[in-house]
């Protein structure tokens, strides 16, 4: 288990991005300078994609005053940093205090245990970065379409086990990623 050594709390997001692409960390900065040249905050709001905005909402409504996103938190033009970002991405999952897990194809009232609910048939469980973003953090809440709580990786453990093949133990925290075999 990999500690938090941040003292501030946040929270992350996973999501599939979106055909269009998704808010560069240059669109979000370039957002930001002229919301603070007008000192509106719906120039704030135009400019920050609904994503981001909804993600903070979410967020705040849990406590936390801090969020961070990929797309939009690592300045892709910087090779370097972008490098560093990749390589360091398990580790901002394992220090966040909860990670939000976007599916943006499940509808409000889904019931992830059935056998062919819209949870299990997801899209962002086919993604790459799944895996790390399923076993970095220690909490982890899928939100739905509506952004409104499915469940944790804790409370649907066994289901996402059956959709990934990642051990339910490994899911909650039990047993250590470094005891599974990189077959399995």
């Amino acid at each position: 288990m990999v500690r938090r050594s941040h003292s501030v709390q946040y929270a992350v997001l996973s999501y599939v991005w979106a055909d269009g692409g998704e808010q560069s960390y240059k669109d979000f900065c370039a957002a930001l300078r002229r919301a603070r040249r007008t000192m509106k905050k719906a120039d704030v709001r135009e400019h920050i994609s609904e994503k981001v905005r909804r993600l903070c909402a979410r967020a705040l409504a849990d406590g936390y005053m801090y969020v961070w996103i990929d797309a939009c938190c690592i300045d892709k033009s910087d090779s370097a940093e972008q490098s560093e970002a990749i390589n360091s991405m398990y580790r901002w999952y394992a220090a966040a205090a909860r990670c939000y897990a976007y599916l943006h194809d499940v509808e409000q009232g889904d019931n992830p245990r059935a056998l062919r609910s819209q949870f299990r048939r997801s899209v962002w469980f086919t993604r790459g970065w799944t895996l790390q973003e399923l076993i970095a953090p220690s909490v982890l809440v899928f939100l739905g379409k509506d952004w409104k709580p499915i469940g944790t990786k804790q409370s649907l453990a066994w289901v996402v086990e059956e959709v990934t093949g990642i051990d339910v133990d490994v899911l909650r925290g039990t047993r250590s990623v470094r005891d599974v075999s990189v077959s399995r």
